[in-house]
């Protein structure tokens, strides 16, 4: 059955705080899965989190704290001592281990490598701290197992016996030659099945995926979810086996970009939440209000260019939120395609052939919206035909354009190398509503002439 929180467990947990009940709290907690103690965290006050993380078992608290949100952990380890922290860090892989070092500031981040027990733990934490965190190198752990292409079945299996202490989960055996260069993976069943005699370089499959240590997250991401691999190695620029990604940093990931495009989508330019600080929120979601207002003042001047439309024909003038509106919706569902089709890399094809794909479905979607839009006009609003005409045909053009608009701004954002998920927000969506109240009135203009 799924963890919950209640207020009577939360009502609970504090009254043996309040009481100082540890032998209690212990009791309570243990047998609670690490992740589910993370988010009994988030509801407690920060001296209650602190306080329970000091009095719990570190090989439970080093579980918990990779799970807690960024602010909760930086405020619970700024109650805690460089020592205190060392012992977290000894009990957890390297990789998690260097992601909270790389959070503390310069001065106790020197501390905390310092107090580790562990020299070669802190050696390969180090290690890890050189790379960029949006890639392989910032990414992987240390923790696996490899054995010598020059090994028999035998030498091996007591090797793998020794490494494997150290690594949570064996997803893989990765095969390397003197110089440590990656030469393979080594199959379970094989070396079960094999005699203890034979050399692994008549048995391990010289096939194998790998990354280097300066690809990309989102790349790394999206050769594991192409291959459905478990864990992927990484190498160095000397092709020599440096760590391994597993799939639950790959999860963290995709989520994260999840997030990020999401955000833009939205209007809001940072990675915030919703706990941050107001000043924080406004600079986030700001500029590209900014702009919204901006592209209101153009639509108002578009507008003011068609006054002798407002004096002759008003009734146009209804119909110009439902222009504008189906501009925006359009521009965004075509930009939204591109986005994710780009960030899986799912577009194949030549640009022109994308363009003729949108404006053949845009045109068959404004012609049965056109077609709605006509008879509804006439029959529930008593509106003139030619103005359910000229509104009519504005709308296909409308949508037709709109459509180009949202397949063609991703893609050349994308050829520059900017994020192409802006497109999707504010940014189409404004711009569309220009064009759409552009069109109707020019259309409107020359069939009417005013």
């Amino acid at each position: 059955m799924q963890f919950k929180i209640s207020k009577e467990l939360l009502a609970q947990i504090e009254q043996l705080i309040h009481a100082k009940n540890d032998s209690a709290l212990e009791a309570l907690l243990n047998d609670l899965h690490h992740a589910d103690i993370a988010e009994i965290f988030e509801e407690l006050e920060i001296a209650e989190a602190t306080y329970i993380f000091k009095i719990l078992d570190s090989e439970i608290t080093a579980e918990i704290l990779p799970e807690l949100e960024d602010d909760l952990r930086e405020k619970i380890l700024q109650g805690l001592s460089a020592k205190e922290i060392a012992e977290e860090l000894d009990e957890l892989d390297t990789d998690d281990a260097a992601d909270i070092i790389a959070e503390l500031s310069q001065s106790k981040k020197e501390e905390v490598i310092s107090e580790l027990e562990d020299v070669e733990h802190a050696k390969d934490i180090v290690d890890l701290l050189r790379y960029d965190e949006d890639t392989a190198g910032g990414l992987m752990g240390k923790e696996l197992v490899k054995v010598n292409e020059n090994w028999n079945v035998l030498t091996c299996v007591k090797e793998m016996r020794i490494q494997a202490e150290n690594v949570t989960r064996v997803h893989s055996i990765y095969v390397v030659d003197d110089e440590n260069r990656l030469k393979g993976r080594l199959s379970l069943k094989d070396l079960l099945t094999t005699s203890t005699k034979t050399p692994i370089s008549q048995v391990y499959i010289k096939k194998v995926d790998y990354v280097r240590v300066d690809t990309s997250n989102t790349e790394v991401a999206r050769i594991m979810q192409k291959y459905d691999l478990e864990a992927i190695p990484v190498v160095d620029e000397m092709g020599r086996l440096v760590g391994r990604i597993t799939i639950d940093d790959i999860v963290d990931v995709i989520k994260e970009e999840a997030d990020k495009d999401y955000q833009l989508a939205a209007g809001i330019s940072q990675d915030v939440e919703a706990d941050d600080s107001i000043l924080d929120l406004t600079r986030a979601r700001l500029p590209w209000l900014v702009l919204a207002l901006f592209g209101g003042f153009i639509s108002v001047r578009v507008l003011g260019l068609f006054e002798g439309a407002m004096a002759n024909h008003g009734n146009l003038f209804f119909f110009t939120p439902l222009i504008a509106a189906m501009a925006g919706n359009v521009g965004v569902q075509s930009s939204a395609i591109i986005v994710q089709g780009l960030a899986n890399q799912s577009i194949s094809g030549s640009l022109w052939n994308r363009l003729i794909k949108e404006v053949s479905l845009s045109l068959l979607n404004g012609i049965i919206l056109a077609s709605i839009l006509f008879v509804g006009s006439h029959f529930l609003l008593n509106v003139e035909i030619i103005i359910g005409e000229i509104v009519t045909i504005a709308l296909i053009s409308v949508i037709v354009i709109a459509s180009l608009i949202g397949t063609f701004i991703p893609l050349l954002l994308h050829r520059f190398n900017i994020d192409p998920a802006l497109a999707t927000g504010p940014f189409i969506t404004t711009s569309n509503d220009i064009c759409g109240i552009l069109i109707y009135f020019s259309i409107a203009k020359m069939i009417l002439g005013f």
